[in-house]
């Protein structure tokens, strides 16, 4: 009986751990690694060390006593802000200002990202996408400023109030009008700008498409329906649960700015009552608390949004 005889030496398999595709990876990879460090070193110092005083929303803390010397308290803090009657206004406000803004202000740089793709005269086209970006530019403090000089009862609005023959108002006392000059006023801040990030996914779409859809009959309208928005879907689907996952985390800065007690109940957030709570009645354990009550509802709607996208769209984060 014969026997085969095979010459080439048997074939093992070495996996390498963690560690050791790291430590690989680092020598093929010294110099992006080393501009990696000042990344890293952010991001640990100013978000993730100071992580550890979240410790004060289970405790009763005195300053003067410091974390390891301030009363344990459990879940009292949690218990007391939703049982209190601040909790539904403000995540009822903070719901309602997020959603509208979403549905409202989200659209609009994608509206405006094309249109500017549609427009053929590129100096008129450069002309308006500067214009658009600059109120970026304006600091919000600024820009809340404006918007208290206008809405004031001598201000630019009611100067148009004047020509339609209606009484002055101080639109910021006003609660009716409250979200609208909130909305709106971020939507003209921020539109220009957050159109870049579509803009520049539009230059990259194959210009044959759009030829194949013109001898196809398709036209300018239908193009843009049939190659544009389908270009976009992956970028919006990512910005969309990258913003899902702000809901609850609206910032209290321009809130602070422009409401007022007239228009607490339909302007007053979670994060504006953190501030009056946690900051002006030096009830630190309480702020934050409240905060870290926040920050879990956003963690649970983005993986939430990131869960639906990644089935249905095809597209997450992770």
């Amino acid at each position: 009986m014969s026997q085969i005889v095979n010459d080439r030496p048997p074939v093992t398999y070495h996996k390498k751990t963690f560690f050791q595709r790291l430590a690989l990876d680092f020598r093929q990879n010294k110099m992006v690694y080393l501009m990696w460090l000042p990344v890293l070193a952010f991001y640990l110092i100013f978000h993730y060390a100071p992580m550890g005083g979240l410790v004060i929303a289970f405790q009763n803390y005195k300053p003067f006593k410091g974390i390891a010397k301030s009363k344990f308290v459990g879940l009292e803090h949690f218990q007391e802000f939703l049982t209190g009657t601040y909790a539904w206004r403000t995540i009822r406000n903070t719901l309602v200002i997020s959603l509208l803004q979403i549905l409202i202000g989200f659209p609009m740089p994608i509206i405006f990202a094309l249109l500017m793709n549609e427009v053929r005269c590129n100096p008129y086209k450069r002309v308006v996408q500067t214009v658009s970006y600059m109120p970026h530019f304006i600091s919000l403090v600024v820009m809340c400023g404006m918007i208290s000089d206008f809405a004031a009862s001598t201000g630019l609005f009611n100067v148009f109030r004047d020509l339609a023959g209606k009484p002055h108002l101080n639109f910021l006392a006003e609660p009716r009008y409250y979200r609208t000059i909130y909305i709106a006023s971020g939507i003209w801040k921020q539109m220009g700008w957050s159109s870049i990030l579509y803009l520049a996914t539009l230059s990259s779409v194959d210009m044959s498409l759009y030829e194949a859809a013109a001898i196809d009959g398709a036209g300018r309208f239908r193009q843009m329906l049939s190659v544009t928005l389908p270009a976009l879907v992956p970028i919006i689907a990512v910005q969309l649960i990258m913003r899902m996952g702000h809901i609850m985390g609206e910032g209290h800065q321009k809130t602070i700015l422009l409401y007022n007690e007239m228009t607490w109940e339909v302007s007053d957030i979670v994060s504006s009552y953190v501030y009056r709570r946690g900051l002006k009645n030096n009830d630190y354990s309480f702020g934050a608390a409240v905060d870290l009550f926040n920050s879990l509802v956003n963690v649970i709607i983005l993986c939430s949004a990131n869960y639906f996208s990644k089935h249905v769209v095809k597209e997450s984060l992770w």
